[in-house]
């Protein structure tokens, strides 16, 4: 871009794309503010009926428990849900104290890559559970 074309830009025509977060800060913002919401109602049916409502139950008790559709879907959104904010929240703090460009973008990815491959692992135990595996 020119000097001459640059000085034309408006302030924020300037700014933008500056930030930490670039074009997509508004969509990292309302996703965590989505799981967040979602996990609320998410964490209460966990505590609840996961925790307290089987804190007598034996292991066949349990996985008679979480085989019921509603309560393995319920589970796996928790899961999901649990780990895609925990991301989410992970990347800002990564984007706000990791200066060097290729360090930032390597931890980030690491955070992404153990976030999914901590909800996977959960799933599979889920899904090993109610199936009776």
């Amino acid at each position: 871009m020119s000097n001459n074309s640059r000085s034309m830009q408006s302030a924020l025509g300037r700014a933008r794309g500056l930030g930490a977060a670039k074009a997509d800060a508004v969509g990292h913002w309302s996703a965590q503010r989505i799981t967040a919401v979602a996990l609320v109602p998410l964490a209460l049916w966990f505590v609840f009926a996961g925790v307290i409502g089987n804190i007598d139950s034996d292991h066949a008790a349990f996985r008679a428990w979480i085989a019921q559709p509603i309560n393995a879907t319920l589970m796996m959104l928790f899961i999901f849900t649990s780990f895609h904010h925990g991301a989410l929240g992970m990347i800002v703090v990564l984007e706000d104290y990791v200066h060097a460009p290729a360090a930032k973008h390597i931890t980030i990815m690491l955070a992404k890559m153990a976030a999914a491959a901590g909800g996977l692992f959960c799933a599979i135990s889920v899904l090993t559970l109610a199936l009776g595996g």
